[in-house]
């Protein structure tokens, strides 16, 4: 499986690129929002206001524009104002290389007993879904919730690595979403019984097909993302180098032996092991059950072992060097969310990414509480003061 184009190079002076920028953001019964109209220019753009004002809903709205369910992983009825009817509506203005790009997504008021499906629109035109948006806008966050990645359960990394592998191939997520159905549908045939071998053979080589494809993709970007930290990363950068590695025994056979060999060595397993998955209610081998693996490179310590800071330094270097590749594959460099990154960092490395941000040409979005943190930005920055349902301009000489 070919994830991504190897003739492109992942150097930022030589990949081609081009800036995909957010100059109107639409919002009507979102979150805190009944409505809210900003307009804004090419960044950085600085939300700033007291904790509950509604700057995250800020940054999870633009998330809505990237395959999957948002920077919060909620469900679509949640995303509804609490004094609305349940609906809400999303819609940005794209400036890029197609010209001015309309895209839009939302719900319709629910109806009982019928679960809502969202809407996706380019140009007033209904797309299939959210992945379409990939041609236009590539989104990527750091949120604070990420803080404990590295301390985690394994299920919060392969989030995050699912998430990184979809900012660049925006069908992983649908791969992702089929592998757990079809998970689902074996534990349930098992639970029974009494069931037709044809039935679970037949589900189980889905699984198989699934689990490989999602396998080489993950491997994949892991290996370009530790080839992109070791061509550019600087030595003597406050965010030390990483090397990621996944623990799964399909990710490594991958590298080693043709997919449909392996996908024959994994129904085999899953055919041996029924009367354990069946005994344990899930299915105890496979992609859904892998982990990543991450090195603080010049200690050579895993990432649960560094300090505190060292973690967070750690992680905005990886989704820094995530965000290079995006642009590198693509020539796209991606939308940038970056929640409470003040509260994240120390001053010294608050400095230090601003000054990587900078080098990115990407339209970077951050929220904070204070405008002291982001006085280096100073007039740099387009400034927003948020207070509940509200979203003012502010001049940047009050930053």
């Amino acid at each position: 499986m070919i994830l991504l184009n190897p003739k492109r190079s992942s150097d930022p002076q030589t990949a081609a690129r081009l800036s995909a920028r957010i100059c109107r953001l639409q919002l009507t019964n979102f979150r805190s929002y009944r409505r809210a109209d900003i307009k804004m220019g090419e960044g950085p753009i600085l939300f700033l206001g007291e904790n509950g004002a509604g700057k995250t809903n800020l940054l999870e709205a633009i998330s809505f524009f990237a395959p999957g369910r948002g920077l919060r992983r909620t469900t679509l009825e949640d995303a509804g104002a609490s004094e609305g009817d349940g609906s809400w509506a999303i819609a940005v203005e794209i400036e890029g290389a197609q010209g001015l790009v309309h895209l839009g997504t939302g719900i319709d008021p629910p109806m009982e007993g019928v679960t809502p499906l969202r809407r996706c629109r380019i140009d007033q035109e209904d797309v299939r879904s959210a992945t379409a948006f990939a041609d236009h806008l590539r989104v990527i966050w750091l949120i604070p919730e990420m803080d404990g990645l590295f301390l985690g359960p394994a299920g919060d990394r392969r989030r995050f690595l699912d998430r990184l592998v979809l900012a660049i191939d925006v069908e992983h997520g649908s791969r992702v979403s089929a592998l757990e159905r079809a998970l689902r549908s074996r534990n349930r045939l098992l639970e029974n019984g009494v069931f037709d071998p044809r039935w679970l053979d037949a589900v189980e080589h889905e699984i198989a097909e699934l689990a490989v494809a999602i396998a080489a993709a993950r491997s994949e970007c892991v290996d370009r993302l530790n080839i992109e930290i070791e061509a550019t990363h600087d030595p003597d950068s406050l965010f030390p180098a990483a090397n990621l590695s996944i623990d799964g025994w399909i990710e490594t056979a991958i590298k080693e032996r043709p997919a449909i060999e392996i996908e024959d060595r994994y129904r085999k397993i899953l055919r041996d092991t029924r009367d354990r998955d069946r005994a344990a209610g899930r299915t105890l081998d496979g992609p859904h059950r892998s982990d990543l693996a991450l090195v603080h490179k010049s200690k050579n310590i895993p990432a649960a072992r560094a300090s505190t800071g060292e973690r967070k330094a750690l992680l905005v270097g990886i989704v820094v060097s995530h965000a290079r590749l995006v642009a590198a594959m693509h020539g796209l460099a991606p939308v940038m969310l970056l929640d409470d990154v003040s509260a994240f960092l120390d001053e010294e490395r608050r400095a230090a990414l601003f000054n990587l941000l900078a080098c990115l040409d990407a339209q970077i979005f951050m929220t904070g509480v204070d405008a002291a943190p982001f006085s280096k930005l100073a007039s740099r920055a387009e400034w927003f003061c948020v207070t509940p349902g509200k979203v003012v301009p502010m001049p940047a000489a009050e930053g």
